[in-house]
């Protein structure tokens, strides 16, 4: 039904002025962002299919611009710039807040802010998250891709960006594309090999997390670090 047709109070726009943003569920926010349906499917409708297709907000917060492209009413520029730039102000917003208060002070918000950054990759990304003595986050930056294992992750690479930037510990991150997150053998190996590098110029390996699909395990959860 298009949004015009529905009572004043039910329209989105409407019942977020009135009532606040908290009222609203995931498909008419997102509808809100969306404005406009497509032939034969109403904004509300394209919005539902969307959570649908990507499970909810969480993944759709993951898409890529390919991914949306794929999306049939997505394939105008407009809709899909407008969508990513609110999922990139998501990714910066909890960064910042990752920058302000130590990293462990909420392990829940670390784990969302590296799945926004690497579950959606098609390709195996290995990160750092560079943290200060008081374990803020200075920044996370990928330092290799590709197939990894300890002959393609450099551990001098990561010793001589941490001293660059002077950080005091680090939280190693990777992705496993295929969706399973559980740690590899050759994972733990390369956590062992990155720690003891790291440990030579006084920096510690806090934890590593591995991204799969709709998941983030913790080595230092699991007893691995």
């Amino acid at each position: 039904m298009p949004l015009q047709d529905l009572p004043a109070e039910l329209r989105p726009r409407e019942k977020l002025l009135a009532r606040g943003p908290a009222a609203l569920a995931d498909a008419e926010l997102l509808a809100l962002l969306l404005r406009t349906g497509t032939a034969g499917q109403g904004v509300l409708e394209m919005a539902q299919a969307l959570l649908a297709r990507f499970g909810g907000l969480a993944g759709l917060l993951q898409a890529s611009l390919a991914d949306l492209k794929a999306v049939k009413g997505l394939g105008g520029s407009a809709k899909r710039a407008e969508l990513a730039a609110v999922l990139e102000i998501a990714r910066r917003s909890m960064a910042q807040q990752l920058a302000e208060r130590p990293l462990f002070d909420s392990p829940a918000a670390v784990k969302d802010y590296v799945r926004l950054q690497l579950g959606s990759l098609a390709h195996e990304v290995f990160a750092v998250m560079f943290l200060d003595v008081r374990h803020h986050l200075l920044c996370m930056e990928e330092m290799f891709r590709g197939t990894l294992s300890q002959a393609t992750v450099y551990p001098r690479e990561v010793v001589k960006r941490a001293l660059a930037l002077n950080a005091a510990a680090v939280v190693l991150v990777h992705n496993h594309p295929s969706g399973h997150a559980d740690p590899s053998r050759a994972d733990e190996v390369l956590t062992q090999h990155l720690a003891s590098a790291l440990k030579l110029v006084d920096v510690r390996v806090l934890d590593h997390l591995v991204v799969g699909q709709g998941q983030v395990v913790s080595f230092a959860e699991r007893g691995l670090l």
